[in-house]
Formats: C-alpha cells, sequence, structure tokens
C-alpha cells in the first residue's frame, strides 16, 4: 500500500514542473533519457530515486499514478511519456512538445 504522502509528493513534482524525470542514477536507459532531454536543451526537473530515502515507495506512487513502475519514468507537460523507448520514438515531436510545455 503506497502512502498518501509519497503520491502527494510525485503527483506535486508531476504537476508543477514542465518536464518530470523519475530516474535512477546507475540506469543506462534512464542517462539515454537525460542526454537526449539535454542535447534538446530541454529544461527538467530530475529526482533520481535511488538516492532519496523515499525512493522506492516513490516508485510504487509512480506505478500507481501511470500504471508504470520502471525507469525512467518521464513527463511533459503533465502528460506521462512512458520511458527510454516511449521518449526516443517521439523525438521528432519532442522540439514542439518540450516549447510547448514551456522547457526548451
Amino acid at each position: 500500500m503506497v502512502s498518501q504522502a509519497a503520491k502527494t509528493k510525485v503527483q506535486k513534482i508531476i504537476d508543477e514542473n514542465p518536464v518530470a524525470v523519475f530516474s535512477k542514477s546507475y540506469c543506462p536507459y534512464c542517462t539515454a533519457s537525460k542526454k537526449t532531454l539535454t542535447e534538446m536543451g530541454a529544461k527538467f526537473f530530475l529526482i533520481e530515486l535511488d538516492q532519496e530515502k523515499d525512493g522506492s515507495e516513490l516508485q510504487e506512487a509512480l506505478q500507481e499514478i501511470s500504471g508504470q513502475r520502471t525507469v525512467p519514468n518521464i513527463y511533459i507537460a503533465q502528460q506521462h511519456i512512458g520511458g527510454n523507448s516511449d521518449l526516443q520514438a517521439k523525438k521528432s515531436e519532442l522540439p514542439a512538445l518540450l516549447k510547448s510545455a514551456g522547457a526548451a
């Protein structure tokens, strides 16, 4: 059972940031996503779940919110994008998505 505090924290991060990336510092797919967003000049909020004391609970909250437990778990303009493969598949759309979100 995920605490309401964890769900509230995750939802607040999603709601208050044009781009939110839930990541783990050692994950190669997370690294690829962060690199892609950085290369596109995106300003994004990054939370490394493996470096947060409540990281595993936040990850469980993400699963309840988005249906996705794996990282990276990416949101642009409060819309769930998915993981790295989803982000890479949207590469041609990213400049417009980031601009409309106010993150480029």
